[in-house]
């Protein structure tokens, strides 16, 4: 039970009174040896009484007061330097609801596969971690800016549905944007938050800004993006487009790429090692930071044991000759 300092002190005044209550315990005692002695018929008292004292009567007394003087530190709020993660750190999530995401290469489909493995990283991600969604097609939206919120991006992500085109690099633009934009309140003294991008898509572009744009954007502000590929390369994957199969192969070399270009990671597939793999690179991004913290707790606990063992062992300890 480390402790560095006490928020509240004065509490510690406390102490006067157990000081008090030992004292007047002691003088107790020996104003019953006195009265025993004065009344006692003493040959009779030799035959029955053991010819050293039982000390272990002293014991319950003793433990109630040692008690006290923890429940005491215990108010005096004891304080004790600990390592905390930084409530700064903001991740990105850009999930793919194109068209192609419909394609069962990917069982049940990419989209499906892509809702389970966003559900499981959110559900997976440090509470203190802000986070942030945004979804695209056609064209990108931000369905949640970054918060430590987790029910808003949960419900978004159940919610997703299938959608025209496919601007992935509107939507890492529009990603960087979101997380710089808090950048700018959760700047501290040590410089801006820890900040990454996870894109979770089949990689297949076809309207919109160039992907390498938004990401040397990620680079050159210190963002890492990290990519997990959806679905295979194979030409033969079609999906249902107005009527007519359209082929829909993925495509993990721009994925690569994208990750390549911001020094972040490439995951050929969803799982759950490339899920941990994420959660401990950005572990190592977040930091920490000294704080002093309530060290309270232990002394409480100890407080109320040694209150309970010293009511234990009063009956046993205080028994009378009949």
């Amino acid at each position: 039970m480390s402790v560095d300092g006490f928020a509240a002190p004065a509490w510690f005044g406390l102490l006067a009174a157990v000081a008090a209550l030992a004292a007047d315990y002691v003088l107790a005692q020996r104003r019953r040896r006195r009265h025993a002695l004065r009344f006692a018929n003493l040959e009779v008292l030799d035959s029955v009484a053991p010819n050293h004292p039982n000390r272990a009567r002293h014991l319950p007394a003793a433990v109630t007061l040692l008690a006290l003087v923890i429940f005491t530190i215990g108010l005096a709020g004891p304080t004790a330097e600990a390592q905390v993660p930084r409530d700064r750190a903001t991740v990105m999530l850009v999930l793919d609801e194109s068209l192609f995401m419909d394609a069962t290469d990917v069982p049940p489909s990419r989209l499906d596969a892509v809702k389970a493995a966003a559900t499981d990283f959110v559900k997976g991600l440090p509470a203190h971690v802000n986070l942030g969604l945004v979804t695209f097609a056609g064209m990108a939206t931000v369905l949640v800016a970054p918060t430590t919120l987790r029910d808003p991006t949960l419900r978004s992500i159940e919610q997703m549905k299938l959608r025209e085109s496919t601007a992935t690099g509107d939507a890492l633009a529009a990603a960087f944007t979101a997380q710089q934009q808090i950048s700018v309140l959760l700047t501290g003294a040590d410089g801006p938050p820890p900040s990454r991008i996870v894109l979770l898509s089949d990689g297949r572009k076809n309207v919109g800004r160039e992907v390498d744009g938004p990401a040397e954007e990620c680079r050159d502000a210190g963002v890492e993006i990290d990519t997990i590929s959806f679905g295979a390369e194979n030409p033969g994957v079609t999906v249902d487009i107005q009527g007519r199969p359209v082929p829909v192969p993925s495509d993990p070399a721009t994925m690569q790429r994208i990750a390549e270009i911001t020094k972040g990671s490439w995951y050929a597939a969803p799982s759950a090692q490339a899920l941990q793999e994420i959660y401990d690179r950005m572990g190592g991004q977040v930091g920490y930071e000294t704080k002093q913290v309530d060290a309270g707790k232990p002394w409480m606990t100890l407080g109320t044991a040694l209150s309970l063992a010293g009511a234990a062992l009063a009956p046993a300890s205080n028994q009378r000759i009949p």
